[in-house]
């Protein structure tokens, strides 16, 4: 008697321990589709970032060093960055 309690409890177990495992598949699946999808639309950022460069035209270059300022925090050489806290 005591053995089949046994059996029955380690089945039940190793069921739970598989519809655990099959849930966490399932999650990580959906992360890795949602994480391909963010790195399809950065390689298409950087393909066009990539074509801006390649065309060298002045707008082209005003566009590079507003997208740097503003998106990445550069700065030109010896240049002051003054950032508003107040919030005003």
């Amino acid at each position: 008697m005591l053995l089949k309690i046994a059996i029955c409890a380690f089945a039940v177990y190793m069921i739970a321990a598989l519809i655990n495992q099959q849930v966490q598949i399932s999650e990580k699946s959906k992360e890795l589709s949602e994480m391909q999808q963010q790195l399809e639309e950065q390689n298409i950022r950087n393909e066009e970032l990539r074509r801006a460069l390649s065309d060298g035209s002045e707008q082209n270059s005003e566009y590079l060093e507003r997208y740097a300022r503003e998106e990445l925090g550069y700065a030109k050489p010896d240049e002051r960055v003054f950032v508003n806290i107040a919030g005003n």
